[in-house]
């Protein structure tokens, strides 16, 4: 059994062969996905992803787009809400 630090379902099991015939499990976190669009859900350009502890020692325009609707639309999304907002 594994510690007990590590007997979460957070971390990713990956089953390793060792050269004798065993076999070993290492965990390993798992990694977020690509932050999408809220829209029609396509991955978002120009916004960081990756593990939170990372993306906060970026600065701000590098976590996302200085536009409006930046880092939650994207661009096809956000001309057509503009649009919509204007008529």
């Amino acid at each position: 059994m594994p510690r007990p630090a590590l007997r979460t379902r957070s971390l990713r099991k990956i089953r390793k062969k060792l050269p004798g015939g065993g076999s070993i499990i290492h965990y390993i976190k798992k990694k977020p996905k690509k932050p999408a669009c809220a829209n029609c859900g396509k991955p978002l350009h120009g916004v960081a992803s990756g593990l939170t502890s990372k993306i906060r020692s970026l600065s701000k325009s590098k976590k996302r787009p200085e536009r409006p609707y930046g880092g939650n639309l994207c661009s096809k999304c956000t001309k057509k809400e503009i649009k919509k907002k204007l008529r």
